[in-house]
Parts: C-alpha cells; sequence; structure tokens
C-alpha cells in the first residue's frame, strides 16, 4: 500500500506518476477543495474548479488508467497507516504531527516526505523505523513560523513540481 498525504502540486503529480507505473493500491489525502490558483501547477483541470481535490484526482486517474484509488476527503489525523507513506503537505507543523504518527510505525517500510518553495526542491526518504535516519530527519524539522514564504502557485514551477513527483515515483520502483 502506499498512501500520499497532500493532493495539491507534487501529490496529485505522485498520484498519477505511480499510476502509470501500475500501482493499484494508492491512498490519497486531502480536504481542500480545487480554486482557480491551482490549475497552473497541480494535475487537475479547469472543470474541477470548486471540487474536492482527491475526488477530482480520483476520477483523473481512473479516466487515464482505469485505476481506482482511496480517496480521503479530510486531513490525515491517526489513521491506521501502512507500507509507504509520502507527505507532500503545505505546513511544516502538519508535516511534524504526520511525522510523529509515523516514526518508529513497524508497518511502515518508506517515509517519503517532498517539500517545496517556489524553485527548490527537497524529498526526504527513509525507514522510520531506523534511529539514525529518524536523527538525521528530525534535524530537518522546524515549526511553520519559521518557514520561509515562497510563491508556489506560478506556472512557472511546474518543472519543479514535475521533478518532485519523478523523484519520489522513482524512487519507489527501486524499492518495491
Amino acid at each position: 500500500p502506499i498512501t500520499i498525504i497532500g493532493a495539491g502540486a507534487i501529490g496529485s503529480f505522485t498520484a498519477l506518476s505511480l499510476a502509470k507505473m501500475g500501482a493499484h493500491n494508492l491512498t490519497v489525502y486531502d480536504h481542500d477543495t480545487i480554486e482557480e490558483h491551482n490549475i497552473p501547477n497541480q494535475f487537475y483541470r479547469l472543470s474541477d474548479i470548486g471540487k474536492p481535490k482527491v475526488e477530482a484526482l480520483a476520477e483523473i486517474i481512473r479516466d487515464y488508467e482505469g485505476i481506482k484509488i482511496k480517496a480521503i476527503t479530510k486531513r490525515h489525523t491517526d489513521q491506521r497507516l501502512q507500507g509507504i507513506v509520502i507527505t507532500t503537505v503545505d505546513s511544516m507543523d502538519t508535516r511534524i504531527s504526520i511525522w510523529n504518527h509515523v516514526k518508529n510505525n513497524i508497518h511502515i517500510s518508506h517515509y517519503f516526505d517532498a517539500r517545496m518553495g517556489a524553485e527548490v526542491l527537497q524529498v526526504h526518504t527513509l525507514n522510520p523505523s531506523d534511529p539514525n535516519q529518524i536523527s538525521q530527519y528530525e534535524s530537518t524539522l522546524y515549526h511553520s513560523n519559521e518557514a520561509l514564504r515562497e510563491r508556489c502557485t506560478a506556472r512557472v514551477i511546474l518543472y519543479t513540481v514535475l521533478l518532485a513527483a519523478g523523484i519520489i515515483a522513482g524512487n519507489i520502483k527501486k524499492i518495491t
């Protein structure tokens, strides 16, 4: 199983990439709806404006690949996770909360944390049960009020989004 938490720019293209690679056991969490400013850098259509992101994403992936993903139209809180978990959320505080739920969970084999601010990209990949990897990863966490605010809604950053999705998909191919 693969769970993506966040169906915005990186999450939507990662879900599409994984579906096109044949991943059939995909779950995507997101509580947000599609707005006009999401269209340039997220995998949605103009006709999707106003729809919940995960519902539109499920429809698009079904149309493209015939795969039915599990679309959960709410925030991930403490729902059970297993397999591969990919975090693509905007908030560092939300990321920390998810990490605290994921850390030391023996049912999660790999954890991906994709972060982006305009043309800056980071993808962290780790085993959330490995103490050395936990320590290294936790050194990269900080609270949202310390985060640099970058404009992420412009068309000009689409290549960064696609690069992030490609890195995640390529690493998942290597581990499965």
